[in-house]
């Protein structure tokens, strides 16, 4: 049975990959966060007394349910919206603050040059469209393989499928981001 502290300690690591896995699955920072949220209220209320051995393949099941679930909710609130869309009018809106959505990057170093700072950038930004664009079930594999580091049978086991399908999943998602990020002139 995990102690309170390894719950909160096994929360704490995974947050951070966990966020940028679901920011990868829903393209929403906002929807991200709740999702991650929600995924992390779960485990802890129905999970916490498992083994801290556990958690990892319980975390990464639960938070693909709740992307699932997000995408639901979605294409309900889209059809209503959708119906509903004529009666809002122009002045609803709310004016656009370029220093509102303005952050700055954690952890850059004060050393790098700002060339180097602006390619890093751009690279990673490449990496990420790229990633985002892989179909879905090679993207839930190769994050949870790579980013994750994840080994094939817990991968299977949190994506429900065989290991086989993993590997298939991941094979075929790293050949498509490196002829993607190739053709754009980056080298692997």
């Amino acid at each position: 049975m995990a102690s309170d502290k390894e719950l909160a300690d096994f929360l704490e690591n995974i947050e951070r990959r966990a966020f940028k896995q679901a920011v990868f699955a829903v393209r929403d920072d906002d929807a991200a966060l709740d999702v991650v949220q929600d995924a992390m209220i779960r485990l802890a209320e129905k999970y916490g007394d498992k083994p801290a051995a556990d958690l990892p393949l319980l975390f990464q099941r639960i938070l693909q349910n709740v992307i699932f679930d997000y995408f639901r909710r979605q294409k309900v609130r889209n059809t209503w919206i959708s119906l509903f869309s004529s009666l809002n009018s122009d002045e609803e809106r709310d004016d656009f603050d370029l220093l509102e959505t303005f952050q700055s990057e954690d952890g850059s170093t004060q050393s790098e040059s700002t060339e180097d700072q602006v390619s890093r950038a751009e690279t990673l930004s490449l990496i990420e469209n790229e990633i985002k664009k892989l179909p879905m079930r090679q993207r839930e594999a190769f994050l949870m393989r790579y980013w994750e580091d994840m080994d094939v049978a817990e991968t299977a086991a949190a994506m429900g499928c065989s290991e086989g399908s993993v590997k298939t999943h991941c094979s075929r998602a790293t050949h498509a981001l490196a002829h993607a990020l190739k053709a754009q002139g980056i080298k692997l």
